[in-house]
């Protein structure tokens, strides 16, 4: 397995750990009404909600983009290098949604897009 696809794995378990700190880094988790008491969330937990559904938005496109630089025969280096720099991004976009950088967070957000759009154009080169 090629880090790029290491990187897939992890991006697709980004969103449990965005959730995890929602639900469980307080009281009232409710279980029998999950969505309900994310309604109910408030400060660093709603924020974590939120980076939590962004990461199964970001998903999809980025795992995508991996499969076709692969399919491609994108250079390993750059390929692996750009999956890496997009986990390395997105872990930093959610500590910034949790802090509440909204900056910080957009620009994270911006670079992660980047290398996503970078994998998909890498194998055409």
């Amino acid at each position: 397995m090629s880090t790029a696809q290491i990187c897939v794995v992890i991006a697709a378990l980004l969103p449990l750990i965005f959730t995890g700190i929602a639900k469980f880094s307080g009281r009232g988790f409710d279980n029998a009404r999950v969505r309900d008491f994310q309604e109910r969330l408030e400060g660093f937990r709603k924020r974590a909600h939120w980076a939590h559904l962004n990461s199964i938005e970001a998903f999809a496109p980025f795992a995508a983009a991996v499969i076709i630089a692969t399919q491609m025969d994108a250079d390993p280096q750059w390929r692996d290098g750009l999956a890496v720099a997009f986990i390395a991004l997105r872990v930093a976009y959610g500590y910034c949604y949790i802090k509440d950088w909204p900056t910080a967070r957009s620009v994270m957000w911006l670079g992660a897009l980047v290398c996503t759009l970078w994998l998909f154009f890498l194998g055409a080169f």
